[in-house]
């Protein structure tokens, strides 16, 4: 803390109150989900009763409403591990191919990811609503799948990275007899592990929260996703206070521990992404 300026100790201050301004509803969501839900309104942040009963409900006795919490948990946790796998396996596929090899209409094609990176992703939904109908998927995992299972931002990102490695290492593995495949896997992924975790953490993120297109398609309560059964539940039973805020914390904890088990991969994406 030495040499510091007046003016930079402001700075500091003003960040930290920020800081604790974004954080503060957070907190207050944790807190009070382990707090009984007439306590939540009527006591102070770190005052009343603690107890995990919200957690229990929500994950035993809401069956009896209808409402199977642990299956939908398990069915998100499906859904986006599924996506966030085909979206890191395509632009590894295709990023490559872009950056790497030279093909007839590869200016269009970038310039077409470039295109589809730009429309809202709302702009699709009616078209890929019917798509789905028409293949005689809707009520199932697969419509929550495919439209998702390929991504221009990540195949954009993962390309421009390719773009930064030297062709020196594919001729040197070429040498060595290695197909695609062992180039891909063997050079290319662990040299650029930290755009591949960037891809990987916000397509996860994304697909964990995604709630509209899994309401518009998805009927069966048993395969819905944990925020839709979560939204339907605050609404139609909007006196159990706690539950619902057990409930988002639960909905929040992979994403956040997920940044936490990757946030050096995270950070040094971003640095490379921003250079």
């Amino acid at each position: 803390m030495k040499n510091l300026t007046p003016l930079s100790l402001l700075v500091h201050l003003l960040m930290f109150i920020l800081a604790v301004t974004w954080l503060y509803p957070f907190i207050w969501m944790v807190v009070s989900s382990l707090k009984p839900t007439a306590q939540i309104y009527t006591s102070g942040l770190f005052s009343g009763n603690f107890t995990l009963e919200n957690y229990i409900f929500l994950f035993d006795n809401s069956n009896r409403a209808d409402k199977p919490f642990l299956r939908t948990l398990f069915n998100s946790l499906f859904i986006s591990a599924t996506i966030t796998a085909c979206v890191t396996f395509t632009s590894i596929l295709v990023g490559y191919a872009v950056a790497k090899t030279d093909f007839r209409g590869k200016n269009t094609f970038k310039n077409l990811l470039i295109i589809q990176m730009v429309f809202p992703a709302f702009m699709f939904i009616i078209p890929q609503f019917v798509l789905m109908r028409e293949l005689g998927l809707i009520n199932s995992y697969s419509a929550m799948i495919l439209p998702y299972g390929m991504s221009a931002w990540g195949i954009f990102m993962v390309s421009q990275s390719f773009k930064g490695t030297p062709n020196d290492y594919l001729y040197a593995a070429k040498l060595d007899h290695a197909n695609l495949w062992g180039i891909l896997r063997h050079v290319m992924m662990p040299l650029n592990k930290s755009i591949l975790a960037i891809v990987a953490l916000f397509t996860f993120s994304s697909s964990w929260d995604n709630f509209l297109w899994p309401l518009i398609v998805m009927r069966d309560v048993d395969k819905m996703p944990f925020s839709v059964l979560l939204a339907t539940f605050n609404r139609a039973y909007g006196i159990y206070l706690g539950p619902v805020l057990a409930g988002s914390v639960v909905q929040m904890l992979p994403v956040v521990a997920l940044f936490l088990l990757f946030r050096k991969y995270f950070l040094q994406g971003m640095s490379l992404s921003l250079k």
